[in-house]
């Protein structure tokens, strides 16, 4: 799909705000710091955004670039995971980078692994917000630097399955916290979470590591930030 393309879905979606009554061009130049008649240029098509332009208003408008694509350009794009016609799962290994991809392009599989299906059934969900476009299970294999934070709990080299269909706070087993994959700033990070007023609290594991805070930004929610759960862990030997 051609940036063109995302310009002109993004004109769309803001055209339908404003006439909503949801968003203006006055409100989005202050939102977004850029000249009213910068924006008003914009949505009548009179000139183009810069890359930096449209990440501006993707954020503060709370959107993704998966919202500016056609449903049928990320179904050719995304994958087809190979049917297992025995008690066995295929689960797509990818990089931590892409895990917060709704459905994952071919060019981010590194490996296919097996699970019991039986295993996986059993698993229960509890999903906040629609993560119906969602492919529920996802592994990610950890570099060293990646575990320090959760060790021992984790090691260097650990394969993390998780449900992307578990992104509630509340535990899965009474009196143990979960284990999450969480978005900050664009990257994967495993921690313990939890709320406190408007920040998202992540809990290493470890007592040397420090604890982290994600501010919970207006319309959004914690679920949000939530990758998913943890729910098995294997270590490559």
């Amino acid at each position: 799909m051609k940036f063109k393309v995302l310009q002109e879905n993004l004109r769309k979606i803001l055209w339908e705000r404003i006439e909503t009554g949801e968003l203006t061009g006055l409100k989005l130049a202050q939102q977004t710091g850029f000249k009213q008649a910068h924006i008003s240029n914009f949505l009548n098509r009179k000139r183009g955004l810069s890359l930096e332009g449209m990440d501006k208003v993707l954020q503060v408008q709370h959107l993704s670039v998966l919202d500016l694509l056609d449903p049928a350009e990320v179904n050719k794009r995304a994958t087809i995971v190979p049917p297992s016609g025995d008690e066995f799962e295929n689960i797509l290994l990818i990089e931590p980078a892409f895990a917060a991809e709704p459905l994952i392009p071919s060019m981010h599989v590194k490996e296919i692994h097996k699970f019991k299906k039986t295993f996986l059934k059993r698993l229960r969900t509890e999903t906040e917000g629609n993560r119906s476009g969602w492919q529920r299970f996802v592994l990610i294999r950890l570099e060293a630097r990646d575990t320090q934070p959760m060790q021992p709990r984790l090691a260097p080299g650990a394969v993390l399955l998780l449900d992307r269909h578990y992104n509630a706070l509340s535990p899965y087993r009474k009196g143990e916290p979960n284990m999450y994959a969480v978005l900050k700033n664009g990257i994967c990070l495993i921690r313990y979470a939890e709320v406190a007023e408007n920040d998202l609290i992540l809990r290493p594991h470890s007592q040397s590591a420090p604890i982290e805070v994600i501010h919970i930004e207006e319309k959004k929610s914690p679920c949000d930030y939530l990758i998913g759960r943890i729910c098995h862990i294997s270590l490559e030997l």
